[in-house]
Formats: C-alpha cells, sequence, structure tokens
C-alpha cells in the first residue's frame, strides 16, 4: 500500500454543477438604443424556463436557466448563449425557444439554423 495521494481531476476536468447553463440578454437601453429587451427576450427566457422545468431538465447536474445583463449582442437580438459549448443563439418565438431547450438543452445538439452569426456585435 502506497503513501502516495491518488491524484485529484484539474479543475478543467472536473464535472460542473449544472451539465447545461442559457443566459437570456434581458438588458433594456433607455437612450433609444435597440436592445434585447425590446425584441420579448423576457418571454423567450420565461418560456425556456418553463419548457425546461416542465421537461424535468432543472436542478443540479442539469440545466439552468439565467437572466443576464447586456451580452454585449445587441445588433442580433434578442440572444442566449449556452454554456459550456459557448453557443449564441437569436430566437424569434416560443418555438425557437421549444427546439433550442429539445434540441441542445436535453439533447445535446446545437440548432444551427438558430446561431447568431459571428460578425453581429453590439
Amino acid at each position: 500500500m502506497s503513501d502516495t495521494p491518488t491524484p485529484q481531476p484539474a479543475a478543467a476536468d472536473a464535472p460542473g454543477y449544472y451539465r447545461r447553463h442559457i443566459f437570456f440578454c434581458l438588458n433594456e437601453r433607455t437612450n433609444g438604443e435597440d436592445s434585447c429587451a425590446h425584441h420579448r427576450a423576457q418571454q423567450g427566457f420565461d418560456r425556456c424556463k418553463a419548457q425546461v422545468k416542465a421537461m424535468g431538465l432543472a436542478g443540479p447536474g442539469q440545466v439552468r436557466v439565467n437572466k443576464a445583463g447586456c451580452l454585449d449582442r445587441c445588433a442580433a437580438g434578442p440572444v442566449a448563449v449556452v454554456y459550456p459549448e459557448g453557443v449564441w443563439y437569436t430566437y424569434v418565438d416560443e418555438s425557437d425557444i421549444d427546439e433550442i431547450v429539445t434540441s441542445h438543452l436535453r439533447d445535446g445538439q446545437v440548432v444551427e439554423r438558430l446561431r447568431t452569426p459571428p460578425e453581429l456585435g453590439r
């Protein structure tokens, strides 16, 4: 029997608290500039949260749905980003949100048609 301690996984190798994390930009600009809040971002967040819960995907080891301030991709708004993959989405309606939940958050398949074009920033 050895006194050598068992090596522990590096932080990057350790499992995260959530399997996936989706952040919805809910920022609202009041200076006349366009922002995600002007494009039904709150409704998208609410729909996602409800669908994740209804599908039994919420909680530790699964999926977390979070509000975010400005994610600096206003030109593509409304936007959401899924981690750990770092996939950015632009969505229009509830069916888009449902597809993101089912395909990406549940099944791990990126919804290519809803990806935010990489050149769209603020």
